[in-house]
């Protein structure tokens, strides 16, 4: 058997499928019965700006599925790949089933048992992560994005990726930025596997890991009193259940007023407590957010204990462990085109980028992870990518077979 993840405007869902030769006509009848939406009302694709379409006839410039008798073989389908979904109409996502019997059949609940069983929400007063430390030009290449060029009015976000010592102290070096949409108050990320795996190799190549997720607040959320919203706690206890990092970092971007009536950047980082991370894995989070639902409470699927008090709304602060901030001069630059944003990076880049860097050391040249990124797209993502990074990481000199490649990479 093997799992489709299916992206939707609700989330990513799962589809279970015996026979991985089917076509795309019983891929959307599996659809239809797991995920109880109707044959006639999807539209698949493996294009992730499917999701983008606002009108019916955008939906017809999505072609590569439209065959009913495509195999998923033929599309390059496969145990974990991702298909994109949209659908006319309304469903209930069904949240998990948790069945929490109240114990052994005709036994007394005692005391102890009702404490047992009760789930309580308590602030955590220290972070696993003893301070996170952001490289100055990666930070500065992101906020200077989202003041310049966005102006804050809509929400974008990273992934941070650096190292993490023994003591917990979390160095981010470099921020990857997924392909995402942004509005004033929501974030659809449109993770791309494949881009993911590049970035992944480079960072094993320059010794790195993914270490956090950052996130930038909207003019507009500046107004209203949270830290963060109900629908940001989602996403980062998400991310953080993900990584599976006990000092993954949460980092806010936003503007703040001056005591001049200006208004300055400012960085936030948080760990999400262990708390939220359970309650996220145990699908304790409601998940379906209204628009007249206040955004300073998480809702739960069942009673918490807050406190002394039996509840379904936690305010968000008791979910947040604040980490302090430092800042270092890192190993690379981050002067190269940042990619998914909205100028698109092309090898012309690559060639304005080397005549400006005449002066230094090939390796030197080429010390930035955007400029990796667009490399990798080219290269062998076993054994050309890590070790191309591996040469950035000691700052050793490149083999002149890659210097060659990239080279004519650049004038082309």
């Amino acid at each position: 058997m093997i799992q489709l993840r299916v992206r939707s405007r609700d989330g990513l869902e799962r589809v279970s499928i015996e026979n991985p030769q089917i076509t795309v006509s019983q891929l959307k009848t599996l659809i239809q019965s797991q995920l109880q939406i109707p044959i006639q009302n999807q539209t698949l694709s493996t294009n992730q700006n499917l999701l983008l379409s606002k009108t019916p006839a955008d939906l017809l410039n999505f072609t590569d599925m439209a065959n009913p008798n495509a195999t998923l073989s033929s599309l390059n389908l496969a145990h974990g790949s991702i298909v994109f979904l949209a659908y006319d109409g309304e469903r209930n996502v069904s949240g998990p089933r948790n069945f929490n019997p109240a114990g052994s059949f005709g036994r007394k609940m005692t005391m102890d048992d009702l404490i047992a069983k009760q789930v309580r929400v308590t602030r955590q007063e220290n972070p696993h992560c003893e301070l996170v430390s952001f490289d100055r030009d990666s930070a500065h290449a992101f906020q200077h994005y989202v003041n310049e060029t966005l102006a804050f009015g809509v929400k974008r976000c990273g992934f941070m990726y650096g190292t993490v010592s023994e003591t917990g102290k979390v160095e981010v070096d470099f921020i990857y930025e997924p392909p995402q949409q942004g509005t004033e108050e929501n974030l659809a990320i449109l993770r791309d596997p494949d881009e993911e795996k590049l970035v992944e190799a480079i960072g094993i190549g320059l010794g790195m890991r993914k270490v956090g997720f950052i996130f930038t607040q909207t003019i507009s959320q500046d107004k209203k009193d949270y830290t963060m919203s109900n629908k940001e706690i989602l996403q980062a206890a998400e991310f953080h259940a993900e990584s599976g990092l006990k000092e993954w970092v949460t980092a806010i971007v936003k503007l703040e007023v001056n005591e001049d009536g200006g208004a300055d950047v400012h960085f936030e980082a948080f760990q999400m407590s262990d708390n939220c991370v359970k309650l996220f894995k145990d699908g304790l989070f409601e998940t379906d957010i209204a628009e007249d639902d206040d955004p300073k409470l998480s809702k739960m699927r069942k009673d918490v204990v807050v406190g002394v008090k039996d509840t379904r709304e936690v305010d968000n602060d008791f979910f947040l462990v604040v980490v302090k901030i430092f800042d270092h001069q890192g190993p690379l630059s981050s002067t190269f085109p940042i990619e998914n944003r909205i100028t698109h990076v092309t090898l012309k880049a690559l060639k304005n980028h080397l005549d400006r860097t005449k002066s230094l050391s090939f390796v030197k040249r080429i010390s930035d992870f955007h400029l990796l990124l667009l490399l990798a797209r080219f290269l062998d993502l076993n054994a050309d990518v890590p070790a191309l990074a591996e040469c950035v990481q000691r700052q050793t000199a490149v083999p002149e077979g890659y210097q060659l490649l990239i080279e004519s990479l650049a004038s082309s």
